[in-house]
């Protein structure tokens, strides 16, 4: 096998950027034309200079148009099912939300989102056990996804900057759906009551939202609050562990604007 050392590649590039043609580069080093395509794609890569490959925009760094709509939704279930990953290996950081195999509706809804939100890069779907991880790459994840950092997000403070906190206030539904579909559910409770001397099963739906951050539950709680819901605190144990909304208004309410997982 012929290996190419750095002197040669580095004449290469002197002789591709003063504009050789990569033929003649070939012939003249005696290295093999795609190896001379390759470096020169490399090359043009580190500079920024592959034509059609522009960076999109970015809403925060560049002012680009974001879509609060789909925005307020990606932030819920981030929130609840999404991380961001960017270790050494990794060129570009990526965005991950775990989504259950069984709501197919729900994984279209998140590329969908993703997508929208970060228009220009393509979403993936990874198969895991149990769920399909919905990915996408963008060196501004960061800047659209300030909580990311170290650590669990249980484990550290969570607070929604003040233009993400207009965005919520704006679209609510949109953030407490992403919450749900990422961290809730909608289930039929029943009990037993006494009638008429007979005890009869009484069935009546429920929505909970279930995650260990205080922080999180607390987003999640006072935007329940603008919207009218009335919602309570359930424990596991000694901890405040899920949100529940069982009142019947409450719940006819979240079914017109959430609805169950599909």
């Amino acid at each position: 096998m012929n290996f190419h050392g750095t002197e040669v590649r580095q004449r290469a590039l002197t002789l591709l950027r003063d504009g050789a043609k990569n033929a003649d580069v070939a012939r003249k080093l005696n290295v093999p034309k795609g190896t001379i395509s390759y470096w020169k794609h490399e090359d043009r890569a580190k500079r920024g200079e592959c034509p059609g490959r522009r960076s999109p925009l970015c809403p925060r760094c560049d002012g680009r148009e974001l879509d609060e709509v789909a925005y307020a939704y990606l932030l819920g279930l981030y929130l609840g099912d999404g991380h961001i990953a960017h270790s050494r290996a990794m060129r570009v950081p990526s965005l991950s939300i775990s989504c259950t195999d069984t709501w197919p509706g729900l994984i279209d809804a998140c590329v969908l989102a993703m997508q929208t939100v970060l228009p220009g890069n393509h979403a993936s779907k990874v198969r895991r056990k149990g769920c399909l991880e919905v990915k996408i790459c963008s060196n501004h994840l960061g800047c659209l996804f300030p909580q990311h950092g170290p650590g669990r997000k249980h484990e550290r403070r969570i607070t929604l900057e003040p233009w993400q906190q207009e965005i919520v206030d704006a679209h609510p539904w949109d953030f407490i759906r992403g919450l749900i579909h990422s961290d809730g559910c909608r289930i039929t409770n029943w009990t037993e009551k006494v009638i008429d001397g007979q005890r009869k099963r009484y069935e009546y739906p429920r929505y909970f939202f279930t995650n260990k951050s205080d922080d999180i539950r607390q987003l999640f709680g006072d935007t329940l609050d603008r919207v009218g819901v009335e919602w309570t605190t359930t424990r596991r144990g000694t901890d405040p562990y899920n949100i529940s909304v069982a009142r019947k208004g409450s719940v006819a309410l979240m079914d017109l604007h959430v609805g169950p997982k599909h």
